[in-house]
């Protein structure tokens, strides 16, 4: 069981479960909300629940697929993960993939906005009803474009890599959580996301600086080593300040229905994280290689799951 929980990296998981309830509260509070009465009914609970544990279930599963076709990377640079150690073989590795696979896609089918209030009306919802779930399925495929070669492993581009992670871990994963609510028809959710997705875009590179040898040697051209580390430092570097900015921009044009003096105090102060964050980073980039959890990567990971909860607390004050 430690090797199986070990293998769903269960730390990463903190992210998207956060990502999906933020992205619910926000629709629940946004002018977007399609029950007049804002009532958080048993209904709209158990959907957002259901389709947090489903956020979850899927990145556990991206983890050890990833884990599966980066078994000779993880030798060098992660010997102690659970397929590498000889923990997990790699068919039980794939049967624990699989599973999590079902449990975070397949239960999405039932989480459809009001009116749909029984499970019965989601299931036969209209086809467009089910936003959510096609939602889920994209961040299903994405995670085949990154790990596996047939897919095209985008983990081997420099750019591609990035992009495959923000877009899905960014942007869709806040737009999921507000159709759990809301529909996504309108612009607030996609520019709400946007903000994470472009935060990733540069913020997602942070692990790579400790992985270049595994990675030299799996042929993946990461952004240390296309770019070399202290040029990849300083080319992330404005992703930890500038899409923070777009929380009061949003605001303040009116994009943004949430509370928006807790926009401007929540943007102010990822801005005043992400400089303190860029001078870990900057001051002495060939620290980033030394070390496998630098500084940097957790802040990165504390900075989404605060920004998460703020943007939920804006939308609720």
């Amino acid at each position: 069981m430690k090797a199986y929980v070990a293998l769903a990296r269960p730390f990463t998981l903190l992210p998207p479960l956060l990502g999906i309830i933020s992205g619910a509260v926000c629709a629940w509070g946004s002018a977007h909300n399609p029950d007049p009465t804002r009532a958080v009914t048993a209904s709209v609970a158990l959907t957002v629940v259901l389709g947090s544990i489903c956020a979850a279930f899927l990145n556990a599963a991206n983890n050890s697929l990833n884990q599966i076709y980066d078994l000779e990377i993880d030798r060098i640079n992660k010997p102690k993960r659970p397929l590498p150690a000889g923990a997990l073989t790699i068919r039980q590795a794939w049967i624990f993939t699989w599973i999590m696979f079902a449990l975070g896609l397949i239960p999405t089918w039932w989480v459809v906005v009001y009116p749909y209030t029984t499970w019965r009306a989601k299931f036969f919802a209209p086809l467009p009803e089910h936003e959510c779930f096609f939602i889920y399925l994209a961040a299903f495929v994405s995670t085949f474009i990154y790990s596996v070669p047939a897919f095209g492993r985008t983990k081997a581009h420099p750019i591609g890599a990035n992009l495959t992670i923000a877009i899905p871990r960014g942007c869709l994963l806040k737009v999921a959580g507000w159709t759990m609510v809301a529909r996504a028809t309108t612009f607030e959710p996609w520019f709400i996301g946007s903000i994470f997705m472009f935060f990733l875009l540069g913020a997602a590179s942070t692990k790579d600086f400790s992985d270049i040898e595994g990675d030299l040697a799996g042929g993946c051209r990461t952004l240390p080593i296309t770019f070399g580390v202290r040029r990849a430092a300083y080319m992330i570097a404005p992703f930890f300040v500038i899409p923070w900015l777009l929380m009061p921009l949003g605001a303040s044009l009116g994009i943004l229905t949430g509370n928006r003096l807790a926009l401007d105090i929540l943007g102010a102060g990822l801005v005043v994280w992400g400089t303190y964050t860029v001078w870990l980073i900057v001051r002495n980039p060939d620290e980033l290689t030394a070390t496998e959890n630098h500084p940097s990567w957790r802040h990165m990971y504390l900075m989404m799951m605060a920004a998460q909860i703020g943007f939920a607390a804006a939308y609720v004050v």
